[in-house]
Formats: C-alpha cells, sequence, structure tokens
C-alpha cells in the first residue's frame, strides 16, 4: 500500500476483525482513521490496541449503531459538523445468519437493516465530506468500499417479503443483504462516474475468517458452525486458549480491503475463490487437475488466459482474478 499521510478513513465495525486490521494496516501507511463502533468500550479498547502498535497513530472513535437510523444519522452530522474531508469510508460492519429473526430500531430484518440499510444511509449522508476537496494540493479521488461476499451469487430478491416477515430463513436474509451490498456498491459507482464526481465505489469480497460474525450469528446457534466451534473449543482445552482467530486470514482479508485504497497489483490477496477464473489465475504456472486427480503443470498460457476470458464472461458480475473485489463491466 502506498502512503497515506494526509488521509482520513472512516472504517464501521473497527472495533474487530477485519475492520479492526484494516484500521491498523491503514494507521501503519500514515493514515488518520476513525473506528466507528456501536460499543464504546470495545472501541477504546481497539484504539489502544492501534496505539500500542502505532503509537504515532491518529485514531478517534465515532458512536454508531448501523442498526438504528437515528445513531447513522446522528454519527454523519458529528462528522460532517467538524468541516473535515473524507477520503475512504469503508462500509465493513456486518451481521451474519442470525439464527432467529431480529428486527432494527425502525423495524427492518436486522441483517438487511444493519448490513445494507445502515450503510446506505451513512454512505449517503457522507457524501458532501467525501466529494468536498481535501487539503493535499492533487487529492486522490475519494474511494467507498463496501464489504460485500461471494455468498450474494446463492441471493434473490423477493421484493413482495424483502424483509422476510412471512417466513424468516438465515442465510438466504444473509445473502439477500450481501446481494444489496452489491447492487448498492455498483449503482452508486455508475452515478459517481456519469456526474464525473471525484470518487470511486468499490465492493470487496475479503475471503473467509473466523471473526464475531460467526460468533454471533451461525456459531451461537445449533447448527454445523456451531457445533464446530464448541469442538474446537472443548479439543484444545483452557491450558491452550480460545479458539483461534486465525490472524493470517483476518491480516490478507484486511489488506484485500486497505488494497483498494492504493495500487492494487502489489496487495497481497483474501482467500481465494472456489471459482474458473480463481483457480486458473491461482499462479503463473496455472496449476490445473489431471485426469486421474494428481496435479499437473499447464505449459501453455494461452490455455490458461482462454479459461480466465471464459471464467470472466460467464461470471456477472465480473470476479476479478486476483479475487479482492468486483467492479462494474
Amino acid at each position: 500500500m502506498p502512503p497515506q499521510s494526509g488521509r482520513l478513513a472512516y472504517i464501521t465495525g473497527a472495533n474487530s476483525g477485519i475492520g479492526f486490521h484494516a484500521a491498523l494496516e491503514l494507521a501503519r501507511a500514515g493514515c488518520a482513521v476513525i473506528l466507528a463502533c456501536r460499543g464504546r468500550g470495545k472501541a477504546e479498547a481497539a484504539r489502544s490496541r492501534i496505539l500500542a502498535a502505532v503509537p504515532h497513530a491518529d485514531a478517534e472513535i465515532a458512536d454508531l449503531d448501523l442498526a438504528n437510523l437515528d445513531s447513522v444519522r446522528a454519527a454523519a452530522g458529528a462528522f460532517l459538523a467538524s468541516g473535515r474531508s473524507l477520503d475512504l469510508l469503508v462500509n465493513n460492519a456486518g451481521v451474519m445468519a442470525l439464527p432467529q429473526r431480529r428486527a432494527t430500531a425502525q423495524g427492518f430484518e436486522l441483517q438487511f437493516g444493519t448490513n445494507h440499510l445502515g450503510h446506505f444511509a451513512l454512505t449517503g449522508l457522507l457524501l458532501p465530506a467525501l466529494l468536498r476537496p481535501g487539503n493535499q494540493p492533487k487529492p486522490a479521488p475519494a474511494r467507498i468500499i463496501t464489504v460485500s461476499s461471494i455468498a450474494h451469487r446463492g441471493a434473490t430478491m423477493d421484493f413482495s417479503d424483502l424483509q422476510w416477515e412471512r417466513r424468516y430463513i438465515p442465510w438466504p436474509a444473509y445473502r439477500r443483504s450481501k446481494l444489496a451490498n452489491l447492487l448498492f456498491g455498483f449503482e452508486l459507482e455508475r452515478r459517481l462516474e456519469r456526474a464525473q464526481a471525484p470518487a470511486a465505489s468499490i465492493v470487496v469480497h475479503p475471503g473467509v475468517s473466523n471473526t464475531n460474525l460467526f460468533a454471533a450469528g451461525p456459531g451461537s446457534g445449533g447448527g454445523l458452525l456451531a457445533k464446530l466451534r464448541r469442538g474446537v473449543d472443548h479439543e484444545r482445552g483452557p491450558a491452550l486458549g480460545p479458539l483461534p482467530r486465525w490472524p493470517s486470514q483476518h491480516h490478507r482479508a484486511a489488506r484485500a480491503v486497505v488494497a483498494r485504497v492504493g495500487r492494487v497489483a502489489d496487495a497481497p490477496i483474501a482467500v481465494r475463490a472456489r471459482h474458473p477464473a480463481g483457480r486458473a489465475a491461482a499462479q503463473d504456472g496455472h496449476f490445473q487437475r489431471g485426469a486421474h486427480g494428481r496435479g499437473t503443470r499447464s505449459n501453455s498460457a494461452k490455455k490458461a488466459s482462454a479459461v480466465r476470458a471464459k471464467a470472466s464472461a460467464r461470471s456477472q458480475p465480473r470476479i476479478c482474478a486476483n479475487w479482492s473485489s468486483t467492479r462494474p463491466t
């Protein structure tokens, strides 16, 4: 990532997981960061961890509950009142596959309301700060990064029951919220381009990491993921500590997010997708599965390029080769 001195990032859900590591890496690069979090105590703890790792970091806290649109409006209003411009907005916070249907303060299904509607409102309210010229002589365009998921591919938009009031199913509800993220990010990009605005909207699939999403969502019920978590905790025992948080994947996922800030080609990527485009581009040698299940190396770069081109043509939205972001075609 190139130096980020003089820039300001607003990151939702920055107290843990991908949001925390994105804030940490941006702070290392010299970017001032705002940790927009629901719980003040967890936000303070995250800020302390960042300052311990980067003593010179400029990190502040904003109170934000995406499940309450009044809180979203208050948080955005507080930032706008400061008169500062914003260079980077990372729409990261979310909930996943809650076992029972729950509602936001305004009555929306909690996953759709938090993952999509809260970020939709926050982005719209912060647009004046994102489009305001910065303090640098030639400021880079602002970036609005929305964390979606490969799970959007299994989603449908049923506008007759958008809020799952007739029959709630946890995973389809999550997928729908991620599809909404994707549709929002793409349409925002089109509108910004049409208006020739100095900003870009980018949608990211960060890969799979064992973040608090699992603990609060599928890991809290009686499904397979919950049983796996409990089983691993039991096998490790108190002497070995709690379930590991897979820091290498956390860092890769966070780097996949912050890679959208500057150069893309140089950045480490998240866990690769089980997708033809991702497999074909997995490495320069294009490792492929042989007829008898053994790995073989293909010496034909043309063949690999054809595979990538065909896979990209089949994919809507288009999947980038490094599987860390999606952009409209």
